[in-house]
Parts: structure tokens; C-alpha cells; sequence
């Protein structure tokens, strides 16, 4: 959910109270029967009973019916709910598309209405309540990404482009139509200089199709790398089951190339199983790219797409992928040290954090590494719907400089995201059933927001602190 910036000069000069013959109101008095103040002796101290006569009727507590839920208890989904839509109203209003800034209300199934239910003459006032499925998220983003997308073309087109700027621009995400732009930017892939990046990007295009002639198409791929080929060729049909794009023989052919090219280049590490979910963002943000506008990524047919487009594609989710990996090789080193370092400070961060969640945790037998070692050699990919991922990896390329120890804090805030469903579990096969299916089919961006903020939150407080600065329940 983007920031909304409200400048504190707007209201400069103006006044909340309307201005009339009656004295003006003062704060409430939180009892009822305030006693009225009719005469009071010329001293010292008038001033003050002067102001407490003039308030005494400012606020009678029975006036309004609203002061009268005192013993209300709101619970927290409830004032989350209001929230989201006090913010989307006001982005409505804002919004020159939204003709005569008419409000838009959900239905009691909470879907979101399009143009056609609205104009249907309902007299009830309309209010945004809650989006479940992509096609809203994309009506919504339609109205309020247009701002936000010509700040990212006022970037991507300078002719020598701030990358410390553009890492701020994108840290909160990245709207569609300059995301594989941003995203060859923030990787590392293309030059800042707008000039270079043409001719940069035809010549490691270029190389990677010569690494492709040189190690893939060859005989000696059977005899040196035949156990690396095999490991390959076995991980990739269990990529994405559920998403129908990657059940396709081309597509599967272009990640095994990616992902061979890669462990030959790469020896140190090789091939380790999981790594070929990284290269799912990068492929369909580039592959969105190259389709036509409104094409469904669930329809179609990349073996009939511009064998040029494809060969794009597949070169530049290679790059990327490299980049973006060579921060955390480490950790796909054998014995990977670097995500068994990794799961070890999160298991001290949790009990600096939340000790209660850490002794629970601990008490039923539950290991920090059989849960979060997918999480470190996977980057959540498993955890997180294929569109809440997309969102992620903005940030986590906004990231990248510090990407490896950033990864540690989204890590441990998605942990304590789950605290209470997880301390009502109360044995070993509850905890880990619930930590390795984790209910997040329905999250959006706006989940992923929460996440990577309160992921930041932990990070400059924790992040090279005193081990005494911990949670009082530790």
C-alpha cells in the first residue's frame, strides 16, 4: 500500500471550528455533571476560571451517540479493515479517472464491484473494501500507478541515471509496465548510462547464446555434467506445479539451459535443488514484457511466441539470475554454510525478539532448521503465491547490496507474522504441519508490504545491536 503524503502546511491559516457567536468549544470534560462556574471573584486566578466557564459546554458526553461505545472492544482485523478503507476512499477521491469522485462499496461477499455494478443505481454509499484476485489488484493499480510509473520513466530515461534513487523509488514496488526495465537496473545487468544500455544488453544477450553453444549443445554435456543434466532435468517438472506455463515443454527446455549454463559457470557451488525457483520471477516479468498487452500468462502458448522474443527472454532471466545470486553463493556452497549461518542468527533474533515464541517453539522439539532452511535456500519462493513473489523480489533487488543479510529480517518478521496461530498449536506435528503449509494463497501486495516493512523495522533495531536489547519476555 503506497504512502499517502499529507503536508502539514495544507490546513496553514485555516481553522477546525467555524467561527460564530458562541464561545469556542474546548476539549471534553471526562465527567458528565461538570459544574458551571456562574461567578467567580476578580484574581490572580480568573483567567483559568474564565476558561473553564467557557468550556464547560463544549462536549456533553450524551450529546453524540458515538461516545456512548466507551465499553466497545474493536478487535484488530476490524480497525485494519477500517483503515484500508479510510486510505483507499481518499485515493478514490484523489483520483481524476474516478468520475464524479463517487465512493465504491463492496458487496457482503467483500468482491470488488466493476463500473457496471456501480452504475446499477444503487443509492447506498460505496466504499473499497478488500480485493481477491489479480484482476482487481490490476483495476486498482490502473487508477493510482500512473503517477508513480512517470517517476520511474523520468529515471529509467535520464541520461545518466541515479541508481540510489531508483532503489528508493522501488523499495516499495515496482508498477508492471517498468518493472523488467527497473529490474535489468537494479540487478546490475545494464548500465546507468542510457547510451551503453542497447549495446549492452545485444552483447551479453549474445553471450549467453555462445555459453549456450559452447556447454550445452555439445556432446561432452552427457559425459562431464551428466549428473548435474539429470539433477536438472528431474527438478524442473516440479516447478510451479499448480501454474500451467511451466508444464510447457518450451519453457521447460529454456530454465534448463538457464539453470545448466549457470552450474558449469558456477563450479564452486554447481547445482543445488531449489535454486531453479529463483529464476521464476525474472522469467515471467520478462516474459510480460515481450507478450501483448492483456495476454493471460495461464493461456499462453510460448512455443508460438517470436522465437527472437524468446531467445530475450531466456538470456536476460539468465543474467539477472546470475547477478542476483552472486551475493548469497555462499550459501549454495557445499555444506552451505552461509544459510546454516543464516538460520543460526535467526534462531537468536527470534529470542531476542519473542522469547515466549522461541521457548514455545523450543519446548515442543522444533528445530529452526527444519522449517527455515527453505525458507533461506528458497527465498520464500514455496511459502508465497507466484504474484505476492513478484512483489517480494522488488524489494529484495532494491536490496541487493545488503540483500543477504536483509533476507535474515524478512525471514524472521514472517515467523512472528504467525505467532499465534503457531502458539496455539501445542505439539511437534501441529507446529511443523502448520510452518510447512502456511495459509498465504490469499495474501497480496499489500501483505508483502507489511512484510518487508516491519522486515526494515527489525533490521535498524536489531541489526548490529547490543544482545541486551531484547524483548522484556525474553
Amino acid at each position: 500500500m503506497e504512502e499517502i503524503d499529507v503536508n502539514p502546511e495544507d490546513g496553514k491559516g485555516t481553522s477546525f471550528w467555524k467561527k460564530n457567536n458562541r464561545a469556542v468549544p474546548g476539549r471534553p470534560s471526562p465527567r458528565k455533571d461538570v459544574k458551571t462556574i456562574n461567578s467567580f471573584s476578580p484574581s490572580s486566578s480568573s483567567s483559568f476560571q474564565d476558561f473553564q466557564q467557557s468550556i464547560s459546554d463544549a462536549w456533553d458526553l450524551g450529546d453524540d451517540e458515538f461516545c456512548n461505545i466507551s465499553n466497545l472492544k474493536i478487535s484488530k482485523k476490524v480497525s485494519q479493515t477500517a483503515a484500508e478503507n479510510v486510505i483507499n476512499i481518499h485515493k478514490y477521491k484523489c483520483s481524476e479517472s474516478v468520475p464524479n469522485k463517487r465512493q465504491i462499496q463492496c458487496d457482503k461477499d467483500e468482491n470488488f464491484l466493476g463500473k457496471n455494478d456501480i452504475d446499477k443505481g444503487d443509492p447506498r454509499p460505496k466504499v473499497i473494501h478488500k480485493f481477491n484476485s489479480e484482476l482487481d489488484l490490476q483495476l486498482l493499480g490502473f487508477h493510482f500507478a500512473e503517477e508513480k510509473i512517470i517517476k520511474f520513466k523520468c529515471l529509467l530515461e535520464s541520461s545518466l541515471l541515479n541508481l540510489s534513487d531508483l532503489q528508493n523509488l522501488s523499495w516499495p514496488g515496482i508498477p508492471f509496465p517498468v518493472k523488467a526495465d527497473t529490474w535489468r537496473l537494479l540487478a546490475g545487468y545494464t548500465p546507468t548510462c542510457l547510451e551503453l544500455r542497447d549495446e549492452t544488453l545485444k552483447k551479453k544477450r549474445l553471450e549467453y547464446w555462445n555459453y549456450v553453444s559452447q556447454y550445452y549443445e555439445t556432446d561432452a554435456r552427457d559425459d562431464i555434467y551428466q549428473g548435474t543434466y539429470r539433477q536438472i532435468h528431474i527438478d524442473i517438472p516440479r516447478m510451479s506445479p499448480t501454474i500451467s506455463l511451466f508444464r510447457q515443454k518450451v519453457v521447460q527446455q529454456m530454465f534448463e539451459r538457464i539453470l545448466f549454463i549457470w552450474s558449469v559457470r558456477h563450479p564452486a557451488s554447481g547445482y543445488v535443488q531449489g535454486i531453479n525457483d529463483l529464476v521464476t520471477p525474472f522469467f515471467i516479468v520478462f516474459l510480460h514484457q515481450v507478450l501483448p498487452k492483456g495476454t493471460d500468462l495461464d493461456e499462453v502458448d510460448i512455443s508460438l511466441l517470436d522465437e527472437e522474443k524468446r531467445d530475450i527472454v531466456e538470456a536476460d532471466s539468465y543474467w539477472c539470475f546470475c547477478k542476483f545470486l552472486d551475493g548469497i553463493q555462499d550459501n549454495y556452497i557445499f555444506p552451505q554454510l552461509g544459510i546454516q549461518h543464516k538460520i543460526n542468527r535467526l534462531r537468536e533474533l527470534i529470542q531476542r525478539i519473542d522469547g515466549v515464541l522461541h521457548n514455545h517453539l523450543q519446548k515442543n522439539g522444533v528445530e529452526y532448521l527444519q522449517f527455515s532452511f527453505r525458507w533461506m535456500n528458497n527465498l520464500l519462493t514455496r511459502e508465497l503465491p507466484l504474484r505476492c513473489l513478484i512483489r517480494l523480489w522488488d524489494t529484495y533487488l532494491a536490496e541487493l547490496d545488503t540483500f543477504s543479510s536483509f533476507q535474515l529480517f524478512v525471514c524472521a518478521a514472517f515467523l512472528l507474522h504467525w505467532r499465534q496461530d503457531l502458539m496455539v498449536e501445542k505439539d511437534f506435528q501441529g507446529l511443523m504441519l502448520f510452518l510447512q503449509n502456511l495459509p498465504t494463497q490469499n495474501w497480496n501486495d499489500s501483505d508483502i508490504n507489511l512484510l518487508v516493512a516491519e522486515a526494515y523495522r527489525l533490521k535498524c533495531t536489531f541489526a548490529d545491536a547490543p544482545n541486551h536489547f531484547q524483548s522484556k519476555d525474553s
